[in-house]
């Protein structure tokens, strides 16, 4: 298939301004594990770094498979308690706590809880081919947190026909939520539909049914995003809301699961929802 050059060049912006300014590292698409849905050499490498002593007692009870039994009790947590729920908590393995982020402590003063916030690991990759069942399909950008996915983004570029709305439907047509990646609550917590003028998010799939909540500035009073200086009116996005310290901050303290409870037919039913803040909110 060939390379959309046009497109390639929105994608490229996005990609060099959060390695070169927000604090990203880029991580190869061949690294992830698809049947587990995350970074493997990314969660062991952190919990390595910011854990040893824990990793030492895992190690000295499971050798050489700690890495996996690490892994199948870490992959059961997010099945059973979700992203969320992982990442201010941890998990437990055999009994140990394990921790999956440090988010900024409420002061500098310790330089012990510095260093564990120093030490998250926050990756970019593009173009991730995440499907099992169809090693086609790929999604343009996913933002990990210390292995794990936790936003993705489809992008669209006017210039070569499409729009914010080719984005949306994309995410509606041809990404199943039943795929690991896009798992309500249990991956990634949100999904972007980017364009140079505007930028909408969602927290659930639900095919045709997902519904997008618009995630852009305004514009004098009105929708939509003023001019921006160098051309992309929706470079906030990547160049203040994605980065390091803000995404980390909106992971630690913003995001939250609604839950609530509608009687129908003398029966009570409890819906979940995924909130994540609108621009206007951060």
């Amino acid at each position: 298939m060939p390379v959309n050059t046009r497109e390639s060049a929105f994608e490229n912006a996005i990609d060099e301004s959060l390695v070169e300014r927000g604090g990203f590292a880029r991580l190869a698409p061949e690294t992830f594990d698809r049947k587990r849905c995350l970074f493997p050499d990314e969660v062991i490498a952190f919990i390595q770094a910011t854990q040893p002593k824990v990793w030492s007692s895992l190690e000295k009870l499971h050798g050489a498979g700690t890495s996996t039994v690490l892994l199948d009790d870490f992959g059961k947590a997010l099945a059973s308690g979700g992203t969320l729920t992982v990442l201010r908590h941890g998990f437990k393995c055999f009994g140990k706590l394990l921790r999956l982020a440090y988010f900024a402590p409420a002061s500098g003063l310790n330089p012990e809880t510095q260093a564990l916030y120093a030490a998250n690991r926050l990756s970019v990759t593009r173009q991730l081919h995440f499907s099992e069942r169809n090693p086609l399909l790929s999604v343009d950008v996913t933002l990990s947190l210390n292995g794990l996915p936790v936003a993705t983004l489809e992008l669209k570029n006017p210039l070569t026909g499409q729009n914010i709305n080719h984005a949306k439907e994309q995410y509606r047509t041809d990404r199943d939520p039943r795929e690991a990646l896009f798992a309500f609550k249990t991956r990634a917590l949100v999904h972007f539909a980017v364009d140079p003028n505007e930028v909408a998010m969602t927290t659930k799939l639900d095919g045709k049914d997902t519904h997008f909540l618009p995630f852009n500035r305004g514009n004098l009073g009105g929708a939509g995003n003023p001019d921006s200086p160098d051309g992309f009116k929706t470079a906030y996005l990547w160049e203040e809301v994605l980065t390091r310290a803000c995404l980390l901050d909106i992971l630690g303290r913003f995001v939250h699961l609604q839950v609530k409870e509608k009687k129908v037919g003398g029966k009570t039913y409890q819906r979940e929802d995924l909130i994540f803040p609108r621009y206007h909110q951060l």
